[in-house]
């Protein structure tokens, strides 16, 4: 999309303006032309191709050797080279290094969307300012910065003019999903893609205090130019809430001073198309970033520019938000990672405790004021549906319901110890308990007749279609005491471990992105063995004759359940379940709860 000069003009002087009058981008060709992007030499209608995002890692390198490494975290399904760039001035360029001075670490990643790459852009820009003192000055002496300019690096090199239809420049760009077709914000928890799997052995390597995850979002046309969202606020430990609420705060306060208009909150009607609906917020599932790091007692903060806000203008905003975030960290980060390490303590001893694994906005809301457009709602001749129509001339202040009481809708008591997992299913589920860097240890014998808890569903439910190539389940039912016979080989993940909380996310099978969740253990929800008919006919005339008990309870259920009585399959299956040839193991989470600690 070509963008008139007097709005490239424009762009370069609210740069200025937004930098405090420092020379930024005007005077960008008296900087190492080496560092610039196709993105500033295009005046912010272009952005450049991955080889670009190559080279200008080792240059960073080479322009700032003490400060700054370009790296190599893993290698995507095409082939490319997934780089990160890390920088500090305080010369802790090591996760090592970074630990024993009892530094923050700051993950910036962008283009986890590779067709919303502003993030790339923005970064780049952001760390040529901060490293030269131009912005942030210092921020970089206090924390060390590890920058993944493209996360999607396949999806990104699907370049085309139009893969994002509704969005505003620039001129093409990447595509969403990765060359598997994976959508890596939706895959944090389950973990399938080789990206992903790299970006979680990365987070091991530095365990960031704050992940910052840029994005443009999809939408209605309004003013507002950006959302910032924080977790923990709403979820996760006590202590980290306010602080996660204050980075938050932080960000938004030094973007509105700068000319934003940003909102705590997704800008996502709750009806699609109908802006008098207003908004919802929420603490997303752990398939998303910013529902994941709370998770691990770590900041998750999802950055949202406006689609149709044009691209200087949302590279300028994720510049400033980066910027933001760098003064942030350097001003509180110390602090706040001594609360995160506190807050690993803390969930070491959940044992016991309930435990938030979902969480939905209550039917409380307030009334606020939104920067919209004027509108209007008519029917369309094209689809003959209704459709909302805006005029960016005639900017009007809407007075729409937001809905921001977020309360749990899932609790879970943790157990008192841990997890079993019976061998049958070690294998599989020891690899993603590594994948995200949890503790288990495999049992070298067997137990006989262990006292455990079990959940056996009461309902089960298959998703009608496939979802991230999984067919998603969800079921119903509640944890008993029943003594189990545990295999060797069998795993022990237990409950007191920093990771709880993400233990528990993966675990408890009505958790919304466990394991279980997301179809590991269907086959334990199919019913394998079954008696024809014929056969379960005589069986049950045997079961009859043989049990008074039995045949009084079946009369019962005729009299009293219309519904089972006219249903011949739901009539043999109570005959079927009460035969020795039924499937004990039928409907039962092949996870095993353990309160005490194991003989």
């Amino acid at each position: 999309m070509s963008l008139p000069r007097t709005l490239r003009s424009s762009f370069l002087l609210s740069c200025l303006l937004a930098l405090g009058g420092q020379p930024a981008l005007s005077l960008a060709a008296g900087s190492d032309a080496t560092l610039r992007t196709e993105a500033e030499r295009s005046g912010f209608q272009r952005t450049g191709r991955m080889e670009e995002v190559g080279r200008l890692c080792r240059a960073f390198q080479q322009r700032h050797p003490r400060a700054v490494r370009c790296t190599r975290f893993g290698t995507t399904p095409e082939g490319r080279p997934l780089w990160a760039i890390v920088a500090s001035q305080s010369g802790a360029l090591t996760p090592a290094e970074a630990r024993r001075r009892g530094l923050p670490v700051t993950l910036i990643q962008g283009g986890i969307h590779a067709g919303e790459i502003d993030g790339k852009d923005a970064g780049f820009l952001a760390l040529r300012q901060v490293l030269d003192g131009e912005a942030a000055p210092g921020a970089l002496k206090r924390q060390v910065l590890v920058f993944v300019p493209v996360f999607n690096e396949d999806g990104h090199e699907r370049f085309g003019a139009w893969n994002r239809p509704n969005q505003r420049g620039p001129e093409a760009m990447g595509w969403r999903t990765t060359a598997q077709n994976y959508n890596l914000n939706r895959d944090y928890a389950k973990a399938d893609a080789p990206e992903m799997q790299a970006m979680l052995r990365l987070v091991q390597a530095w365990d960031p205090l704050a992940t910052i995850d840029l994005h443009v979002t999809d939408g209605a046309q309004f003013e507002h130019d950006v959302s910032i969202q924080v977790e923990p606020v709403h979820a996760g430990d006590e202590a980290q809430r306010r602080s996660g609420q204050a980075l938050r705060d932080g960000v938004i306060q030094a973007l509105a001073a700068q000319g934003s208009l940003p909102q705590p909150f997704y800008m996502s009607f709750e009806k699609m198309d109908d802006p008098s609906s207003g908004f919802a917020d929420g603490v997303p599932p752990p398939r998303f970033s910013t529902g994941y790091f709370w998770l691990r007692n770590r900041f998750g903060m999802l950055v949202e520019t406006h689609s149709w806000k044009d691209y200087p203008t949302r590279v300028r905003i994720t510049r400033n938000t980066i910027v933001a975030v760098l003064a942030q960290i350097a001003r509180h980060g110390a602090r706040w990672r001594a609360e995160a390490l506190a807050a690993d303590l803390r969930a070491a001893g959940l044992a016991g405790a309930e435990q938030p694994l979902a969480f939905e906005a209550s039917e409380r809301s307030r009334l606020i004021d939104f920067r919209g457009y004027a509108y209007t709602r008519t029917p369309s001749e094209i689809s003959g549906a209704l459709m909302t129509r805006y005029d960016e001339t005639r900017p009007e202040i809407w007075r729409v319901p937001l809905r921001d009481d977020i309360q749990p809708v899932l609790s879970v008591r943790a157990p008192g110890a841990g997890y079993l997992v019976p061998a049958a299913q070690a294998g599989h589920v020891g690899e993603v308990l590594r994948r995200h860097g949890l503790r288990f240890e495999r049992l070298a014998r067997a137990h006989a007749a262990l006292p455990v808890q079990t959940f056996r569903a009461e309902q089960a439910r298959f998703g009608a279609q496939s979802v991230e190539g999984h067919q998603r389940l969800d079921v119903k039912g509640t944890w008993r005491e029943e003594p189990r016979d545990v295999p060797a080989g069998s795993l022990y993940v237990p409950i007191a471990q920093p990771g709880a909380r993400l233990v528990m996310a993966l675990l408890e099978p009505q958790a919304p992105d466990s394991l279980l969740a997301w179809g590991a253990f269907n086959n334990a929800f199919e019913m394998k063995e079954y008696m024809e008919d014929y056969v379960a006919e005589d069986v049950a005339r045997a079961q009859l004759a043989a049990d008074p008990a039995l045949a009084t309870e079946f009369q019962r259920r005729l009299a009293e359940d219309a519904a089972f009585a006219a249903d011949p399959r739901a009539r043999l299956a109570f005959f079927a379940r009460r035969h020795t040839s039924w499937d004990e193991r039928y409907r039962l989470y092949p996870v095993l709860r353990l309160e005490q600690a194991l003989p």
